[in-house]
């Protein structure tokens, strides 16, 4: 989108940003291919990918003034280097004696063995990590970031220059350079012409390694495709907010970002501040808010075929299907939920909360109230066996109502199917429970008037399209348990409106959670005898399925054959991982909820499985390593029945400073609005959800933990442009279908 927000057209100088890849000088097939895995195409994928920290490399410390406890750079040469085993079965240890003129450390790299074929003796190599003393006195740094200035990358063809450098390393300024810079900071955003003045004299960017693309040689393309950038290269932001923000150009943006000039602070650009990326961050936050609100605005001229109305019969209706009383938290989202209902047009909401917080029955209330409308309701779950339960729950809160509702899964035998299609078609069902092709394949509505949509984070967010082409409008209801924090409320599900339900249902507990170590597995042992000996049954999750040869963690089929033998042979133990054949998977599934099972060993596919209120311990082995999200909904499996539950996260020492906060959070709070809050700090944005999943934006740029304050800014001045210039409906749908190609957001499911 351009300040007019028009495509530009076919010829114009933006032409040059789609250029290939392939095209610049030395880059050939295979070398395209590489880049193409690491997410790098055409010039623009290339020149919008942030470097990930910067170096000042006309002042590399010598390694005599290097002290423990804080990062540093510095440069030498490799004076030995080997692979060494230790005493942990598999787990070897890189070491290299880096050296300059004022002396030596040594660098070590922990089950890398790989490196040997990286590293060799007399090689120049620039450093950047974490100084620490050794056991002697001497200094170390371990898994160090590299660079390995003199090793040349041969261009494919021969004749290119990509990712050599000619220099002698750091010994000597780049040539012509007063005191290491000067005259270094000259052509393209203070880049010199000299190749070592590239990657060495200046301050530098780092760019993340990504399988065979290297730091050095993305350096060398950015430094190729600045130079085809012409100087009136097209503006994406508005001349008026440019102006107005005192935002430099798109151009100067883009050279100054990834070759600072001399006056440029470190410090700046290591936080991003410096006004050439807080412009560029600025300008994917504008371009994508301009999206959210023009898709919010698109929504709100469609018309549902059928207004809903609320009476005191409709309500009546609503109460007779309440098993208990509802919390604040769900009236309110009830609320929220049934005014959206009333309106015209369609609903689009996101409902979160907790585990166990009572989202379902919300939704089915207003299921309630869209049925008591003559209207047909479609309620999606991401797994089979979970859209049993919820047809399982539904029918029998439903069972004294006129309602009919039907189950159809891949599992429905041909010949009932056809007659459930029939029915759903003639309208004699009106709630139909199963998974995401309930809107996606053959089945047709009479009257669709709402898609409910359980744990959408296995969805992604749900297209209007993909209704569209059924030639409906219903009102869409989204839930998820994973809490979703407000930054990323207002962007990732910028076009939902969110409702929250923040206190679990009467008479529901807490569940205990408490972190052990290895060596007190007998103690934990011991606590779920005493657990199952009393009635209950026990979740055992693992992170893998088989051993690894790479990572030493313990397998959840060996060691469920381990505990079923030794540990626990009084007990029944069950077998679940993601490998198992659906049908064998929900069986063992079943058998643990009817109680046949006392013990379910299960990879983590278990974090979305079925209600079993009996069970009231989740061990999680290696818990240093999974993700808060991910442990919290494991947790989330217990604490479903009126006693008491416990989460014991069994972990490896030593841990890392990261999983001892994760952890340390698990132990502090089971509050998942705080959890999520407390991953985001933690994690950075990254992918929140722990998988890639259609629906949710892609950025390059932006930070959703360091952007806050940009982000909202941009918020308020995409909302403010659209206002003043009053866009046409089909600009508005040119500007949709451009940010969901551009934020890749045109998946469903």
């Amino acid at each position: 989108m351009s300040a007019t927000a028009g495509p530009e057209r076919p010829g114009t100088t933006e032409d040059v940003l789609a250029t290939p890849l392939q095209y610049l000088k030395g880059v050939g097939p295979r070398r395209a291919a590489d880049l193409q895995r690491a997410g790098l195409v055409t010039l623009e994928d290339l020149l919008y990918r942030f470097p990930i920290r910067y170096e000042d490399r006309s002042h590399l410390a010598p390694i005599a003034t290097l002290k423990p406890g804080r990062p540093a750079s510095f440069a030498g040469r490799v004076l030995s280097c080997g692979l060494r085993s230790t005493r942990r079965p598999g787990f070897k240890i890189f070491e290299a004696l880096i050296g300059d003129a004022t002396g030596a450390l040594r660098a070590i790299w922990l089950n890398q063995p790989f490196l040997r074929d990286v590293f060799a003796t007399g090689q120049h190599v620039v450093f950047y990590g974490q100084l620490e003393m050794r056991g002697h006195g001497g200094l170390q740094v371990t898994n160090p970031q590299y660079e390995i200035l003199e090793q040349e990358e041969p261009a494919e063809g021969g004749d290119n220059e990509v990712g050599q450098d000619t220099s002698e390393g750091l010994d000597r300024p780049a040539e012509g350079a007063a005191g290491g810079r000067g005259n270094a900071d000259k052509g393209v955003a203070g880049v010199g012409g000299d190749k070592e003045t590239i990657h060495t004299g200046r301050i530098v960017p780092i760019y993340e390694r990504t399988g065979a693309v290297t730091p050095k040689m993305q350096r060398r393309l950015v430094f190729d495709a600045l130079q085809r950038l012409p100087a009136r290269l097209p503006e994406h932001l508005p001349e008026e907010i440019r102006v107005r923000l005192k935002l430099p150009s798109r151009f100067a943006s883009l050279r100054s970002t990834h070759f600072p000039p001399i006056d440029a602070t470190l410090a700046a650009l290591n936080r991003f501040e410096t006004a050439a990326q807080q412009r560029l961050i600025f300008e994917e936050a504008f371009l994508f808010q301009v999206g959210v609100n023009a898709r919010r605005r698109s929504a709100e001229i469609e018309r549902k075929p059928k207004p809903i109305m609320v009476d005191d019969r409709i309500r009546e209706s609503a109460r007779r299907v309440l098993p208990f009383r509802l919390t604040g938290g769900q009236r309110q989202a009830l609320k929220e939920i049934v005014e959206d209902l009333q309106r015209p047009a369609p609903m689009n909401r996101l409902l979160q909360g907790d585990v166990g917080s009572g989202k379902t029955i919300v939704a089915l209330l207003a299921s309630v109230v869209a049925m008591e409308n003559g209207l047909q309701v479609a309620f999606m779950a991401p797994t089979e066996i979970l859209a049993e339960q919820h047809f399982a729950t539904i029918t029998r809160l439903l069972e004294s109502s006129r309602f009919r509702v039907s189950l159809v899964t891949g599992s429905t035998p041909p010949a009932a199917r056809r007659d459930q299609l029939n029915d759903i078609r003639e309208g004699r069902v009106q709630l139909v429970v199963g998974t995401h092709a309930l809107v996606q394949g053959d089945v047709t509505f009479d009257a669709l008037g709402l898609v409910v949509i359980d744990e959408q984070h296995r969805f992604g967010v749900l297209q209007r399209a993909t209704l569209r082409a059924k030639g409906l409008h219903p009102d869409v209801l989204v839930m998820t348990a994973t809490p979703i924090p407000r930054t990323l409320a207002l962007t990732v599900y910028g076009d939902l409106d969110v409702s929250s339900i923040k206190e679990l249902p009467a008479g529901r507990l807490p569940v205990k959670t408490a972190a052990k170590p290895e060596s007190r597995r007998d103690e934990v042992y011991a606590f779920a005898r005493r657990e199952i000996d009393a009635g209950r049954q026990m979740y055992v999750v693992y992170p893998l399925v088989e051993e690894s040869e790479k990572i030493d963690l313990k397998a959840a089929t060996a060691m469920a054959d381990t505990l079923a033998g030794q540990v626990f042979p009084h007990y029944r133990v069950g077998l679940l991982h993601g490998r198992m054949k659906g049908e064998l998977k929900d069986q063992v599934m079943r058998a643990f909820a009817a109680g046949e099972l006392q013990i379910l060993v299960s990879t983590t596919v278990v974090e979305v499985g079925i209600d079993v209120a009996n069970a009231s311990i989740m061990l999680v082995e290696h818990a240093e390593r999974f993700g808060l999200p991910q442990l919290h909904q494991l947790r989330g499996r217990v604490g479903r029945g009126v006693g008491q539950s416990y989460c014991i996260l069994l972990y490896q020492a030593p841990l890392s400073d990261e999983s001892r906060d994760r952890l340390r959070a698990m132990t502090e709070t089971t509050d998942g609005f705080e959890i999520a809050e407390r991953d985001l700090r933690l994690r950075g944005p990254g992918d929140f959800f722990g998988t890639r999943q259609a629906g949710v934006p892609t950025f390059r740029l932006i930070d959703l933990v360091r952007d806050q304050v940009l982000l909202e800014a941009a918020r308020k001045e995409a909302a403010r442009w659209l206002d003043a210039t009053k866009p046409s409906m089909k600009a508005v749908e040119r500007i949709v279908t451009a940010w969901e190609r551009r934020f890749k957001l045109i998946e469903v499911g």
